[in-house]
Order: C-alpha cells, then sequence, then structure tokens
C-alpha cells in the first residue's frame, strides 16, 4: 500500500492534514482528514456574563471574527428577549456586509484564484498571492488590497476595530454613525459593487472562458450531490444576518424552514474520535454515514448552498449574476463543489449592493441605539451566514446571566462530513494507477477543501474523551526515530 501525505494543507485558516492510501496498483483506497487543533470556546464562554460573550468569541478567529460576534450578540438578545432597535439593526448590517466584503475578497484572490489564474499544477512558489500579483499585474494587487483595507475600515469605525469588535449590545449596539462618516462608508460601497463586478468579470475571462478549466470545473471529480442549507428573507431570497434557516434537498425541493430557536429540532451533532469537528446532520434523515443522494442526511453550508436554497438574491446586480450563473450551469441546484468560488463572487456583489443600500438609508444615523431589557436572562439562540456557512451561538444562563453551557455550530462544522466527502472524491478521481503524484496533483486534490473556503479554527470545540496524543522525535534531517503515542 503507498500512502500520500499533505501536510500541512494550505490556503486555508487553521491547521489540517490529508493521508491517501492507494492500492498496490495506484488506485485511491481511502481518504482521511485530520484537523490536530482545538480552540474549544465552548467551555471558555462559561462562567462569563452573556453581554461579554460578543467580544470574547472574536478571539476564535483573526478572519472572521465578525461572524462570531453578530450570532452572539443575536443570542444575547435572545436571552433577555429583546429585539435591537431599526437603526441598531441597520447599524449591526451595515458593519457585517463590509466583514463579507473584506472576507471574500481575501478568499478568492489570496486562496483560491492562484489555482486557476497561476495554475493548478503551477510551482508552489508561484501559486500564492504573490503569483497571482505577477499575472494579473500590480494595479490589480493594488486594488485587492486597497478594497479589503477600506472594508476594513468601515469595521474598525462602527465595531471598534476590525478583529476585536466591541459593536454589540444586547438590544442594540454601543455606537451610532455620524453624517459625515456615513457619507464616506457610501463612497467606499460604490467602490466594492464596482470592484465586485470587476471580480465576475475576472472569473469569467480566467476560468468560464478557459474550456480546460470550465471542464475542470463540471466534469472533473468535484462534485458532491448532497442536501443545501442557508439563510433566506421572508421571500426566500438570501440573507446574511437575519431569517429562517432553509435546506433543499438534492434536487431543490424544500425539506425544512426553521427560526434559531428550533434548530435542535432540525440539525443534530455526531462526534467521531479522531477529529475535533463535529459532524452535524439533518436530524429528520438521520445519520447515514458519508454518502450522497437524497437519502443522506450530510448536508452543505457554503455560498453556493445559499443560493441554491434561497430563490434569488436581495439586490439586483446580484439577482443578474445569480441568474445567469444558473442558467450557464443548467439550472438548480448546483452541486460541483469548484462552483463555490462562482457563488461567493455573487455574494460578494450582494453583500457591496447591500452595504450601499444601508449607507444611503437616512435611519442609519439615528440615535436611536438601544431597546429597553426589562425580562431575566434565561438562554437563546443566534444564527447569522458566515462566509463560511450557517454559524449558530446557543446560550444557557441563569437568573444572573451568567452562562452555564455554550454550543457553538460553526459553517465549516457544517461542512465537516461534505469535505472529507470531497477530499475523497477528488482523490479517487486524480490519482489514479499509472499517474506520477507530484506537488502540482496534490495541489489538485487540495483544491476540494479550499472550494469551502473552511476555517477550521472556529470549527474545532469538540473533545473526544481523552485527548488523543502523538509525539514524534525527528534526527537532523527530519527522519522519525522514536514516537510515543496515548
Amino acid at each position: 500500500m503507498k500512502q500520500y501525505t499533505i501536510d500541512p494543507i494550505t490556503r486555508l485558516e487553521g491547521h489540517g492534514k490529508i493521508d491517501i492510501f492507494c492500492t498496490d496498483d495506484g488506485n485511491v483506497e481511502n481518504v482521511y482528514f485530520q484537523v490536530p487543533e482545538l480552540r474549544g470556546f465552548e467551555k471558555f464562554c462559561e462562567g462569563r456574563p452573556i453581554e461579554e460573550i460578543s467580544q470574547i468569541v472574536t478571539k476564535i478567529c483573526g478572519v472572521c471574527p465578525g461572524c462570531h460576534h453578530m450570532a452572539a450578540g443575536k443570542a444575547a438578545d435572545a436571552v433577555f428577549g429583546v429585539q435591537p432597535t431599526s437603526a441598531a439593526k441597520k447599524i449591526r448590517e451595515l458593519f457585517y456586509m463590509a466583514h463579507f466584503v473584506h472576507s471574500h475578497i481575501a478568499h478568492f484572490y489570496a486562496l483560491a484564484a492562484p489555482d486557476f489564474v497561476v495554475g493548478p499544477d503551477a510551482p508552489k512558489a508561484e501559486r500564492n498571492i504573490v503569483g497571482l500579483i505577477a499575472k494579473v499585474g500590480v494595479a490589480t494587487g493594488t486594488e485587492v488590497i486597497s478594497q479589503r483595507r477600506k472594508a476594513q475600515e468601515i469595521q474598525a469605525l462602527l465595531g471598534g476595530h476590525q478583529t476585536h469588535v466591541i459593536l454589540n449590545i444586547p438590544g442594540g449596539v454601543r455606537k451610532g454613525l455620524k453624517e459625515e462618516e456615513r457619507k464616506d462608508v457610501v463612497e467606499k460601497a460604490k467602490g466594492f459593487v464596482e470592484f465586485a463586478r470587476f471580480s465576475l468579470k475576472l472569473f469569467n475571462d480566467v476560468v468560464l472562458s478557459n474550456k480546460e478549466y470550465l471542464d475542470l470545473v463540471l466534469n472533473g471529480p468535484y462534485s458532491l450531490k448532497i442536501h443545501s442549507m442557508g439563510l433566506v428573507d421572508e421571500k426566500n431570497h438570501v440573507n446574511f444576518y437575519d431569517g429562517k434557516v432553509r435546506v433543499v434537498d438534492t434536487e431543490g425541493k424544500e425539506l425544512c424552514k426553521y427560526s434559531a430557536n428550533e434548530y435542535r429540532e432540525f440539525v443534530a451533532e455526531r462526534v467521531e474520535p479522531w477529529s475535533y469537528l463535529k459532524f452535524p446532520y439533518l436530524k429528520k434523515i438521520g445519520w447515514n454515514g458519508f454518502t450522497e443522494g437524497q437519502t443522506s442526511g450530510v448536508y452543505q453550508a457554503t455560498p453556493l448552498s445559499r443560493l441554491n436554497a434561497a430563490d434569488g438574491m436581495a439586490t439586483p446586480l446580484a439577482q443578474e449574476e445569480y441568474e445567469r450563473m444558473y442558467s450557464t450551469l443548467g439550472g438548480k441546484p448546483v452541486h460541483a463543489t469548484l462552483v463555490m468560488h462562482w457563488a461567493r463572487l455573487v455574494e460578494l456583489l450582494y453583500a457591496s449592493e447591500h452595504c450601499l443600500e444601508l449607507a444611503l438609508d437616512p435611519e442609519i444615523t439615528s440615535p436611536d441605539l438601544r431597546a429597553r431589557i426589562d425580562k431575566v436572562p434565561t438562554e437563546g439562540v443566534g444564527i447569522v451566514e458566515a462566509q463560511r456557512g450557517t454559524l449558530t451561538h446557543h446560550y444557557w444562563t441563569d437568573e444572573k446571566g451568567i452562562v452555564t453551557k455554550a454550543n457553538l455550530i460553526v459553517g465549516t462544522t457544517n461542512n465537516n462530513a461534505a469535505i472529507c466527502m470531497s477530499l475523497k472524491k477528488a482523490a479517487q478521481g486524480i490519482i489514479k494507477q499509472g499517474v506520477t503524484v507530484t506537488d502540482g496533483i496534490l495541489n489538485m486534490v487540495e483544491m476540494a477543501f479550499r472550494a469551502y473556503d473552511p476555517c477550521f479554527s472556529c470549527a474545532t470545540h469538540h473533545l473526544p474523551g481523552t485527548m488523543p496524543l502523538v509525539v514524534n522525535f525527528r534526527d537532523k534531517d527530519g527522519n522519525i526515530i522514536r514516537s510515543l503515542s496515548r
């Protein structure tokens, strides 16, 4: 038996490795995906006042702190049985749209695009943001950095800091928006819209217009026919901040639609002793293993699954791109894994448009920023769409508002089973008898998980009993001379 190990996997947030086991004739027999890190914020939150939690959980991850801040903030609202004022809700959403803009730009240009613009089998030293800039030009690279910086500036303006956010308080927000600040946000948001449109054109020119790439996207080993999850508004349009969670099956028919406080009726979590990530599945179908199709309990929570689960986008330009994407691909739903990159750019356009809409709303500068709280705290659930999937925060408190228990289902946790399945399918489709396994070949396996934009720092909260531990002792040449395990 032959074994190939990708350690560490690259261009993601967090740490992980992939072990590929092949038969003697070179065909892939099995693939194991392991995440060796543990964050454990479900335990860290216990004993803390609920009003502090939205600040504490921003430390889970430096890439998507705003997602945890928003989910925890909404959960704190629910704990106190209060809804934020209309102006406060719009301030939160404005912050959140800027957060989506900066994150989606970062993933597409720094993590995903090198595989297409530079090439999936290009030398490793060139398959990165530097190699990308060499291909697309310094002007485009400068604009990528500029647009991300402007999105971060909006987050810092509203949240006090772009990473260590202090915006939300139960029933509202700490800080409003002044008129001069609003005008500045409007100009920035106009730039986001134009840059999102440019990014979609770049994807069209580089990927969709390249027959080899398009064949890889649509006919390569990158597909997974499972159910799709996403947050939608009352019109079943994509919504990142508010609404109900909708799940459609492999044919696009609605399986369920639920509010935040109902999530445990529809989603269950499974644990395996070999991973710090839990494995959520659809409760009413049940866990039927790592299988595809209608009878599978596995689902995806990604940009593509959000578009699959929705009936459209809530902004006009994004709706045009949504229609163009599905028209080009032959209709809904789409199960091609690499199309997640296209869907992510449609979402970038939506977030940019909605950012502009909110900045142009006269109520955004209202001083009415906090609702009155008059209820004893109990428990609450907050759900938002993180860039990497549906994010659920659930907190139980005592009568003083001290957290007694916490449960987090993170975007990447939702996708854990799907990532494992996608990696195996990709490896089996690429590594076969007679194929020389090069760095480029292994990178094409990595492309299967990279499409999910996974964040393993966010996702690792499960403690599987006694923590498994392996210590390898290596000589000066890196060879293992002794191993100890528990």
